[in-house]
């Protein structure tokens, strides 16, 4: 059994609720990765305008907040600020933001390899463990992808890294549903 949301699910009671819904949703995922894959560049500045847009909207609805609250204490506007600056930043130079994103996910690829190593050594000689080790080379290795030619590879590899994870979950939900399509007829 899983655990979901602090309650125990049955993974027989899971798979029924994977619909059309799922499969609808798979398709439309793997029509976004496949086009980020051919257009990778366009997946990254979409996405670094999407985080930009969202730091803007955050921190208006923060100073708004600040503002009705009648926050007198700077501590309380630092935030707001940040997230204006940051997201108009990443707005007016959608090209920084993308090398920006592109280290966090270097840094992000070396924790979980080193993670990943880690579970492996704890693992050693149990069945999987080699599986860990693979993870942790592949990420190691994107990490290091990411870091030797950064910034300028941050164009294609983020925008290739979101569309590859997109891809995969729309094929994950397309088999899902596949499977409990199957198990409906029989």
């Amino acid at each position: 059994m899983n655990k979901q949301n602090d309650t125990w699910v049955d993974p027989t009671q899971l798979l029924p609720k994977f619909g059309k819904f799922s499969a609808v949703a798979g398709i439309l995922l793997v029509l976004l990765g496949g086009t980020g894959i051919i257009l990778p560049e366009l997946m990254s500045l979409e996405a670094s305008l999407l985080i930009a847009s969202l730091f803007v909207v955050g921190g208006l609805f923060w100073m708004i907040h600040s503002f009705k609250t009648k926050s007198h204490a700077w501590s309380e506007w630092l935030k707001p600020v940040l997230l204006l600056i940051s997201g108009g930043l990443m707005l007016f130079y959608p090209m920084t933001g993308i090398a920006t994103i592109g280290l966090l996910l270097a840094f992000y690829l070396l924790v979980d390899a080193y993670g990943s190593f880690m579970m492996a050594y704890m693992m050693r000689g149990e069945k999987g463990w080699g599986w860990m080790v693979f993870n942790g080379i592949i990420s190691l290795l994107l990490a290091i992808l990411f870091i030797i030619g950064w910034p300028a590879t941050s164009l294609w590899l983020v925008g290739l890294y979101i569309s590859i994870s997109l891809l995969f979950d729309g094929w994950a939900l397309l088999v899902i549903a596949w499977m409990q399509h199957k198990q409906d007829k029989n």
